[in-house]
């Protein structure tokens, strides 16, 4: 299975964030990535997943959100249960990793240490939306969707994804893409957007063939 994700409309502006601390290595502000376009506004940083797969392939590989130049890299990642996902800290500053699953932590590490690396593969332990902040930096944000299946993908710089070895059948298939529109920021400076954005459809996927899905964003 196949698609795009593209914005429609005139995307709205977004600010640099500000750094609040370490800015001899962070710099003074670091773009929002909220919102990702790319050519013919493909829109970056979408998942995809194929609900109800009840058999086909294992899930295989592994997921690393490392702290680099004080971003997120990268800002959004997809892993299936039982894929092995690990944190690293390449910055010569200490990074403090939290994870959110809606309110509860799902995972809170401290790197104190540069190429510091700690495996929270059990702490991913149900599917849902994770949102991960920098307890040290407040411009530091990103998003890991686990999903109960290995159909899952996030779209690339043109926003195409792609979702091999579908087994043939009928099935949901859902858009998520975090919110990007501007709410101001919270109590700790940390930019606020509107909720996330999903879109589910319906796709056949008939034996020996590969369907095409596509979504847009506005």
């Amino acid at each position: 299975m196949t698609g795009t994700l593209k914005f429609i409309g005139t995307p709205p502006k977004l600010e640099p964030i500000p750094v609040n601390k370490n800015r001899d290595v962070c710099g003074e502000s670091k773009p929002s990535e909220a919102l990702v376009l790319g050519p013919d506004h493909g829109v970056k940083g979408g998942v995809v997943m194929l609900e109800g797969v009840a058999r086909g392939k294992k899930g295989s590989g592994d997921v690393l959100l490392d702290n680099h130049k004080c971003l997120f890299v990268a800002h959004v990642t997809a892993v299936s249960l039982g894929g092995r996902v690990h944190v690293k800290n390449s910055d010569p500053v200490l990074h403090n990793t939290h994870g959110f699953m809606g309110k509860p932590t799902v995972f809170n590490v401290a790197l104190p240490n540069k190429n510091q690396l700690i495996d929270v593969t059990r702490r991913l332990s149900k599917p849902g939306v994770v949102h991960v902040l920098c307890d040290a930096h407040t411009h530091m944000a990103a998003w890991i969707l686990v999903h109960d299946s290995p159909y899952v993908a996030v779209t690339d710089e043109r926003g195409v994804f792609r979702i091999a070895d579908v087994p043939p059948g009928t099935y949901k298939v859902t858009m998520w893409h975090e919110g990007f529109r501007g709410r101001g920021v919270d109590k700790d400076g940390r930019p606020v957007y509107d909720e996330p954005q999903t879109v589910t459809r319906e796709v056949t996927i008939a034996p020996r063939a590969v369907a095409t899905v596509d979504f847009e964003l506005r």
